[in-house]
């Protein structure tokens, strides 16, 4: 054995370990996002689940009894008076979302084609928007004075000698109901539609028209698909107002005219809570299925 082989073996110094220090950055995106995470869940996610329970619960005739129960909704599926409310809302909603679009489009498409001036085209649009600047019920109300039996409609249509007595299907009917659905949410299909067809490249209509196409090809093969992403959000937001409305058809329909929304104010309104809120949840369900089928037909993200 050697003298070297005898030596202690000394081993390296160990040095302390320094704690890294917290990076405050990595939580920056997290802390960001907390506002809003907190505003959805307060707001709309425990309000939602809230509604969920309790369209489990007994209803024994003045009170709610905590429970799990299925017949809220046993008795929403066979109720023939609750399945022909929910097919009258979907009536409104179809009726509402082509007017809407039948008068959104050309309004659409004259300020974005034919109103050359950037300056005249917010004007007018701003001018589209005046009716909006009042309060829903005040212009509901003002229908009433117009549509009535011995309204100014029935009085032009008796000066006029077109009929002989006031017709009654003018207020207080699906017809009321309706032109006032028409009358407050119209604009929520023009914005998106407008602000669709200002994206459209005018290149290209141009080039269509030097190609030799007519008016309606090119509506038909470059407006129409261009735009179909500002038409899907329209018809949302008509679906999602229309789906849940009951103060139009309550005040319009003059208690004569049915709707789900109304259905569950009226439920609410005899603390039958449960019942309600399963009307609720089933409402929501069908309006989430048609926003989802629409979503699949149309990418509205190069949109937002």
């Amino acid at each position: 054995m050697t003298a070297t082989q005898n030596l202690p073996t000394s081993s390296p110094p160990v040095r302390p370990s320094r704690a890294k220090p917290f990076n405050w950055k990595a939580l920056q995106p997290y802390l960001l996002v907390s506002p809003q995470t907190l505003v959805l869940l307060l707001f709309l996610v425990l309000p939602i689940a809230a509604i969920i329970t309790v369209s489990f619960w007994n209803f024994n005739g003045y009170s709610m009894v905590p429970g799990f129960t299925l017949a809220n909704y046993i008795t929403v599926f066979t109720s023939k008076v609750t399945v022909a409310t929910y097919l009258n809302t979907f009536k409104f909603a179809a009726i509402v979302w082509l007017i809407c679009l039948l008068i959104s489009y050309p309004v659409a498409y004259f300020l974005s084609f034919h109103v050359r001036n950037s300056k005249w085209q917010t004007i007018l649009f701003l001018i589209c928007t005046v009716p909006f600047l009042t309060s829903n019920i005040i212009r509901m109300i003002s229908w009433i004075p117009f549509l009535g039996r011995e309204g100014l409609l029935n009085q032009a249509l008796m000066g006029l000698h077109l009929t002989d007595k006031p017709i009654e299907m003018f207020l207080f009917s699906d017809f009321s109901v309706i032109l006032a659905m028409v009358h407050l949410y119209a604009l929520f299909m023009v914005a998106p539609i407008f602000n669709s067809m200002m994206r459209i490249d005018r290149a290209l209509v141009s080039a269509a028209e030097d190609a030799g196409a007519s008016p309606f090809q090119i509506q038909k093969e470059i407006i129409l698909p261009l735009s179909a992403s500002g038409i899907a959000i329209g018809t949302i937001f008509i679906v999602t107002l229309v789906m849940g409305e009951f103060a139009t058809v309550r005040l319009m329909g003059g208690g004569q005219v049915a709707s789900v929304g109304n259905l569950i104010k009226n439920q609410i309104g005899s603390l039958q809570y449960p019942l309600a809120a399963a009307n609720a949840v089933i409402l929501l369900i069908v309006t989430l299925i048609l926003v989802s089928a629409i979503l699949r037909v149309v990418d509205i993200r190069k949109e937002l």
